[in-house]
């Protein structure tokens, strides 16, 4: 989860842009010939990148690369720290969250009129919905010719579900190309939730899944969202949207209704997910469904200790619905970067330089942001359905319903008092009710800010 993460904690700058909105874009500080390139990266990915850096500046005579390399929980204290000061490094992480906002402050450069042909790097074999994702007209993402970033990574979130124990079970496989129903579903996490020992509870468990990043996965299956298409109005009182919120909560607390079947618990409860939480339950095998990223690979395949693979996420009943979140941060340049186009070449290096995308591919650090790359990757191994992960990339991600709307906070709004409803204590009727003003609030007050910087 570390990309979704930094969204919301390294690049939260509204404070700052408040601050700073009516000053000029200052004066880079880089010496002629000199880049500056401040990211964060794990040793292995450091490792990777001092050799990308290294071809760069040798397709690049003259032209020094300045590497500051810091650490995930000090990013995004030092970047606000240098845009209060006009001060941004030449090349940075900049995730979709956030490419509104340094776009209406006339933070970042667009990229689009530097990096088509440029000696030793493709742009074209990136995956066109990664570089999309970067994309802004001024009014909505994923729009217009301008780039504003170019990916780092992409992060698709994919359901992930324990083969092992389907087979000890005796019960069939999922289909790796068309999502369960939420009936199929349901009937599925019933028969696997088992009590083993005998005390009256079960140990093993359909699924347990964070509402944080796996409802809405469930809210989008059932049609329905977050925001409407406009990006000004709150749907979640939507009855679909009420609707999937409580099979969610149900799924825990009971009672599911469906085709004249009421279900149990399949999820372990509030209890006992105090007493060990759930991605530890996958990593013992005690989970049928759980997430898995890109990310989580190289660990689950070095510590567990059953067979697993990836399938889409579960749809109401339309299977054509089945959808889920992608993110991941992309490389940015500064508008007052004293070398933009070196700046931006090193931008399009970072993210499709191919000797580096294949050494991701290799060590399974992410998936490879080159289209050349995708057979290599569908063949490495477990998970054998890696393919998913690319479908997602191609076919059916979605950005978080946050993205586009210039703050978050209408969004984090609607977690704060959520477990109510899981613990059931509050019907999802009852809680999207009394939640969406205070959310429409908080988003009306995000879009008059929005429109304030752009006039």
């Amino acid at each position: 989860m570390v990309k979704r993460r930094i969204l919301s904690a390294m690049l939260c700058a509204a404070t700052v842009f408040g601050a700073i909105s009516l000053q000029g874009c200052g004066k880079s500080e880089a010496k002629s010939g000199e880049i500056t390139l401040m990211i964060f990266a794990q040793p292995q990915e450091k490792e990777i990148l001092d050799q990308v850096v290294a071809r760069f500046e040798k397709n690049h005579p003259g032209t020094k690369v300045n590497f500051i390399s810091s650490t995930q929980a000090e990013y995004g204290q030092k970047l606000q720290a240098q845009l209060a000061a006009n001060s941004l490094p030449d090349v940075f992480y900049l995730g979709p969250g956030d490419v509104r906002m340094y776009v209406d402050n006339k933070k970042v450069l667009d990229l689009s009129q530097y990096v088509q042909n440029v000696e030793g790097v493709d742009f074209g074999d990136l995956y066109e919905n990664a570089v999309d994702t970067y994309r802004y007209d001024g009014k909505s993402l994923g729009e217009g010719s301008a780039i504003w970033a170019l990916p780092k990574d992409f992060g698709p979130f994919a359901f992930a579900y324990n083969k092992t124990m389907f087979k000890d079970a005796g019960v069939p496989l999922p289909s790796t190309e068309e999502p369960y129903t939420w009936k199929e579903f349901m009937d599925v996490c019933e028969k696997l939730t088992v009590d083993v020992d005998g005390d009256g509870e079960a140990d093993k468990f359909g699924t347990g899944l964070n509402p944080r990043w796996a409802l809405i996965q469930f809210i989008w299956g059932n049609g329905a969202d977050f925001i409407d298409k406009t990006g000004t109005k709150v749907t979640i009182t939507d009855p679909k949207f009420v609707e999937a919120l409580q099979f969610w909560a149900n799924m825990t607390v009971g009672g599911t209704k469906l085709d004249g079947k009421t279900y149990a618990a399949v999820t372990p409860s509030a209890a006992q997910s105090q007493s060990l939480d759930t991605y530890q339950r996958w990593l013992k095998g005690d989970l049928a469904f759980f997430p898995a990223g890109p990310w989580d690979l190289a660990a689950f395949n070095k510590t567990l200790q059953f067979e697993y693979d990836l399938i889409p996420w579960p749809v109401h009943e339309d299977r054509s619905m089945t959808a889920t979140y992608r993110g991941g941060v992309g490389y940015a340049v500064a508008a007052n970067s004293k070398n933009p186009k070196a700046a931006a070449e090193l931008a399009l290096y970072l993210s499709a330089d191919k000797e580096a995308n294949t050494m991701y591919c290799d060590l399974d650090l992410q998936i490879p942001n080159l289209k050349s790359l995708a057979e290599r990757y569908t063949s490495k191994g477990k998970p054998e359905n890696r393919q998913e992960f690319l479908n997602i990339i191609s076919k059916t991600g979605r950005s978080w319903p946050s993205d586009n709307t210039y703050t978050s906070d209408w969004f984090e709004e609607f977690f704060v008092s959520v477990q109510k409803v899981i613990d059931g204590t509050m019907s999802a009727q009852e809680y999207c009710e009394s939640i969406q003003p205070k959310m429409q609030d908080k988003l009306d007050k995000g879009l008059a800010k929005a429109k304030k910087t752009q006039k």
